[in-house]
């Protein structure tokens, strides 16, 4: 199998998606001749022609406001956000309209089409090149939002993406790009189905996308220690596969949740809530999150300091190991 980078596995993805289906189309700011910024799109254009990969003018609203045009006349437009904080033009398209036309229509009209947003940090990019806007989407009915963690499922949701029948917020981890790996280039897990990356029995950790490197690192260090650390990658927000991670939890009875966004109402916040529901007779200590300050996304030079990393897991780490032995004293003396 050939080694390749996240952003070849996307444009193998898209490349096998225009040939598929004369109903695809990819659109974008800079992703024809350029091949967009991270080169996703490269040889699109000369390989299925400017009706099929094309330029757009720089107005974001007007991209998703086509696209969504298209895909009710019964394409299956593909459109690039170039980067994440420049999405928000759109935003208005977005959750007013692509994500409401079936349910306003009754189900007459859908909007089968993919908005791929480049995001998060870890690039040290300038203000508005670094955003983590998953909670923006996910909390938006009518969406799907899904992100990939590795080489291999980048090729495998965007293809799952592109055949939806909804419309997808695919959102991209830019720090993942150029990560490398040899993958099978073949349609396997579908939407909505969590991976289990490192099996463990001490401790459940759930990320997505650029976190899910990050959590499996501390895994590793945390091994070294003497805990065992399952790691889930979610793959897909939304839909969000409760199964897989509450068996998870189950088993390990501790749950931590990395995420690269703010704490504060996030997506991370959702999935605590959700692990205490489903596994509050099998829990020994509090969910607890790791995330980004609440605050806006730093200067690039303090990115570092806003972003999880493996100390800060290690650290929460140890204090689910630590509330969880105090439980079990109490309980004992009780």
């Amino acid at each position: 199998m050939p080694q390749i980078s996240m952003a070849q596995a996307l444009n193998a993805a898209l490349r096998d998606a225009l040939a598929a289906d004369d109903r695809v189309v990819v659109f974008g700011e800079d992703v024809g001749a350029l091949g967009g910024v991270f080169r996703v799109t490269d040889g699109l254009t000369r390989e299925f022609g400017e009706n099929r990969c094309y330029d757009t003018p720089l107005a974001e609203s007007g991209i998703v406001g086509f696209a969504l045009g298209m895909a009710m006349s019964g394409f299956r437009p593909v459109v690039e956000m170039q980067f994440d904080a420049f999405a928000y033009p759109a935003f208005e398209q977005v959750v007013s309209h692509v994500a409401k036309i079936r349910n306003r229509t009754r189900g007459t009209l859908s909007a089968p089409m993919v908005i791929r947003v480049p995001f998060a940090g870890g690039i040290g990019g300038v203000e508005h090149h670094c955003d983590s806007s998953e909670g923006y989407y996910a909390h938006t009915p009518g969406l799907k939002v899904v992100t990939p963690a590795t080489v291999g499922d980048a090729y495998t949701l965007l293809r799952h993406a592109i055949d939806d029948p909804d419309p997808v917020i695919f959102l991209e981890p830019k720090r993942l790009y150029f990560s490398r790996a040899e993958v099978d280039l073949s349609t396997g897990r579908p939407l909505g189905e969590a991976a289990v990356r490192r099996t463990g029995s001490d401790v459940t950790v759930v990320a997505y996308g650029p976190s899910v490197a990050v959590a499996l690192e501390a895994a590793e260090a945390a091994a070294g220690e003497g805990c065992e650390v399952e790691v889930i990658d979610l793959r897909s927000i939304v839909p969000f596969d409760d199964a897989t991670v509450a068996a998870s939890v189950r088993k390990t009875g501790r749950c931590l949740v990395v995420q690269e966004a703010q704490g504060f109402a996030g997506v991370g916040a959702e999935i605590a809530a959700r692990v205490q529901e489903r596994c509050f007779h099998s829990l020994h200590a509090p969910v607890l999150r790791v995330s980004g300050f609440d605050i806006p996304y730093p200067a690039p030079k303090l990115e570092h300091l806003h972003l999880p990393d493996v100390d800060r897991i290690l650290d929460a780490i140890d204090r689910l190991q630590w509330r969880g032995d105090i439980d079990t004293r109490w309980a004992v003396s009780a």
